[in-house]
């Protein structure tokens, strides 16, 4: 790739990019330096043909006379933000089925089912994602008994929030064939009564049994979800997601989409290590684009289940369940292989570990698999590394892995979390203070649709540690807080890092591309407690709009 002074100096001498000169002016603009420091100006002047950054500071009007310059209006402008941890695909089709996030009970989540059942009988199964017993009045999972109530016809298939449980009525068990003699299989759990009859709760790899049975979307489908994720994200300033997990379908239909230049925002894409044929993608070597529009280097690997349905893998028990310490969801020495041949294939391997027993297996597996130097140039990442051991932080430092963390998830999970784990592991739950402090970049995310994608409210979590009604008072175990300066990082230039795209995205400095969002409000200027609120003017992407609020 061509300097960027040399790039820079190539478009001020063309006249045909001269024709393309756009700026503003009177803008409240943030942006990074080389270093990371935040850098403030006023006015940005782009190359709407090649798509980057020609200038940005307070006097740049005047050097560039012939340029079409813009007022601002006093808007302020960041970065085009990165989610680095999402799900498109599942996005799509969440925003395409019964939405349970918010339910405050089983009867008022099974209200929802029926509504949204009566409201589509051409599907054959009925789907939905979000429901969160922790938050429920009881306290406690679902059964069938309500779900059959409401749809017996047809098979109902609910995702617990964090995608790691799910809630099946009588005719989904019976058409996947789960019986009271079915058995857990390795990494999962079939949740069952005091006579041994399932109750409808799946975890973990036990949804695969629901799995096998759902019908595949075809193509027409999976485009139609695409689409609808792709708009979401565009509307909430999100101009480049990392793709946690695909599979190979999705990847060869992503490259189709690249070809036919119909990728409105930018992929990193991480392929699923439950891909039969990765050993195929790796001998096939890293796919780049000189646009950054695809690209696929990385693989999800998959360590453990999550805590709220205690899945996480812990070093000791369950503070509200003795003698239980969670699920390995992949057998450790066949993670041991998986992460090898990733490492060895001059991929990036993105691990998702929750629990401290998860994160310090994939922490040993690292330290014995690479060299440093290895480690260093593979920029590796713990996806989600939310309870980690105190006396294992320094060890992402060390190994140079990345802790790739989403805000959203600690004012989520702070309602149970506590009673999970005690007060002693909480020193190492959520530590992103801890984190920042040792020299650690955070690749910022959501894990939509695990939670809502709107970074906004990531950046609120990483700075207040409260939830959007400003509870607890004084923020959530707040010495670990971030300010707003590293949490705009998080979602931004350290992201782009972890994605070895920090010299093209996440800064807004001239020579990057220029990507990047305008908002009515600064965000620098109000209450940290209103960061949630913040809505997207305008959304570009390579000196495009992609998006305008009406």
């Amino acid at each position: 790739m061509r300097s960027i002074l040399a790039l820079t100096t190539t478009l001020l001498l063309s006249s045909s990019a001269l024709a393309q000169q756009l700026g503003w002016t009177n803008i409240q603009g943030y942006g990074f330096a080389a270093d990371g420091q935040l850098v403030q100006f006023q006015q940005l002047l782009i190359d709407t043909d090649s798509g980057k950054v020609l200038a940005r500071g307070d006097a740049i009007v005047q050097d560039f006379p012939d340029a079409n310059w813009q007022d601002g209006q006093g808007k302020t402008m960041l970065p085009g933000l990165i989610d680095g941890h999402g799900h498109i695909l599942g996005l799509g089709q969440n925003l395409m089925q019964v939405e349970l996030r918010g339910t405050q009970s089983e009867q008022e989540a099974v209200e929802r089912v029926a509504a949204f059942a009566a409201q589509h009988p051409e599907q054959q199964w009925i789907q939905g994602r979000g429901w969160n017993q922790v938050l429920w009045d009881n306290n406690e999972f679902p059964s069938t008994a309500l779900l059959d109530e409401v749809v017996s016809d047809r098979p109902v298939w609910l995702s617990r929030i964090d995608g790691h449980a799910g809630w099946a009525n009588s005719k989904a068990l019976e058409l996947a064939g789960i019986t009271k003699d079915t058995l857990d299989p390795p990494g999962g759990r079939i949740l069952r009564d005091e006579q041994g009859n399932p109750t409808g709760v799946l975890l973990n790899n036990a949804r695969q049994y629901i799995g096998a049975v759902l019908p595949e979307p075809n193509e027409a489908e999976v485009i139609q979800a695409l689409e609808a994720a792709f708009a979401e994200l565009l509307s909430l300033g999100i101009t480049s997601v990392h793709d946690a997990g695909i599979d190979s379908s999705l990847a060869r239909l992503y490259q189709r989409l690249r070809a036919e230049n119909a990728l409105p925002l930018r992929i990193y894409a991480m392929l699923s290590a439950r891909n039969p044929d990765l050993q195929d993608w790796l001998d096939q070597g890293i796919i780049d684009d000189e646009l950054d529009l695809l690209l696929i280097r990385a693989v999800k690997l998959y360590g453990d289940g999550a805590l709220g349905s205690r899945g996480a893998a812990l070093l000791a028990d369950y503070s509200d369940q003795p003698e239980h310490r969670g699920l390995l969801v992949t057998e450790p020495d066949r993670l041991t292989a998986q992460m090898q041949a990733t490492i060895q294939a001059g991929f990036q391997a993105n691990v998702h570990a929750i629990g401290d027993r998860a994160n310090r297996m994939v922490l040993d597996r690292f330290e014995q698999l690479a060299s440093n130097e290895q480690l260093a140039l593979g920029r590796h990442r713990m996806e989600h590394a939310q309870i980690v051991s105190p006396q294992d932080i320094p060890r992402f430092k060390a190994l140079h892995v990345l802790p790739s963390m989403q805000a959203v998830h600690a004012t989520s999970d702070m309602n149970m979390a506590g009673d999970r784990l005690g007060v002693a592991r909480l020193r190492g739950a959520y530590a992103w203070r801890t984190f920042v402090d040792q020299g650690s970049p955070i690749v910022g995310g959501s894990d939509f649709p695990v939670e809502l994608a709107n970074p906004f409210h990531g950046l609120h979590a990483s700075v207040t540690r409260q939830d959007q009604h400003n509870q607890p008072v004084g923020g959530w175990r707040p010495e670990q807080r971030l300010t707003l300066t590293e949490a705009l990082r998080s979602f931004t230039r350290d992201a782009a890092y972890g994605a070895f795209q920090e010299a093209r995205l996440g800064s807004l400095a001239p020579g990057m591309w220029a990507d990047f969002i305008v908002l009515e409000q600064d965000p620098f200027a109000i209450p940290p407690e209103q960061l949630w609120q913040l809505e997207v003017l305008q959304t570009w992407l390579a000196g495009n709009q992609v998006f305008h609020r009406e």
